[in-house]
């Protein structure tokens, strides 16, 4: 992703703990503790594509289950990776594949603007290209809607943020 520093720079001077509060839709939570027999560290991240759920290790046999959307076909990626970065409300330049699909996108959108697809708060990838965060999308959750990154709603994406680390393992499964 180009000029990442840009993209990522938009933080805003708010709490996690108000931002969370104020991002509520009135649905029941969609995040929940399940059993999860699977060998991955604690505090590692490990995302389902063919089931759009994202899962948080909790290393005695249980995690914390999330709702996502992941890329659409052709633009999904497999494999692992790190976290190499946690963003409250970043701003947003689109990486030249979504701006060539979306000429109209401006260079640049404002973090906490309507527009901005990051949403409440981001976790970037190594690599650059790719992020877990927010929407301002919710009926986006749940399908294969992005170029990639996993997409969360907001409050959810807010209790993860303040559960993981930056350097822990996300892997990305079919």
């Amino acid at each position: 992703m180009a000029g990442r520093s840009r993209v990522w720079a938009g933080l805003a001077g708010i709490g996690l703990a108000a931002l969370g509060a104020a991002q509520g839709t009135g649905r029941a939570e969609a995040r929940e503790m399940v059993a999860f027999p699977y060998a991955a560290a604690p505090g590692s991240v490990v995302v389902s594509a063919s089931e759009r759920r994202l899962y948080l290790v909790n290393g005695d046999g249980t995690a914390i289950r999330y709702p996502v959307a992941v890329g659409r076909p052709g633009k999904q990626w497999f494999g692992t990776t790190a976290i190499d970065g946690k963003y409250v409300r970043p701003a947003w330049s689109p990486p030249a594949e979504v701006k060539r699909d979306n000429p109209r996108l401006p260079n640049l959108i404002a973090g906490g603007s309507p527009g901005n697809p990051m949403g409440a708060a981001a976790l970037t990838l190594s690599g650059g290209q790719y992020a877990i965060h927010g929407t301002n999308r919710p009926s986006s959750i749940g399908t294969f809607a992005s170029y990639g990154c996993i997409r969360m709603y907001n409050q959810d994406v807010v209790d993860l943020y303040q559960r993981v680390e930056v350097g822990a393992t996300v892997t990305m499964m079919r």
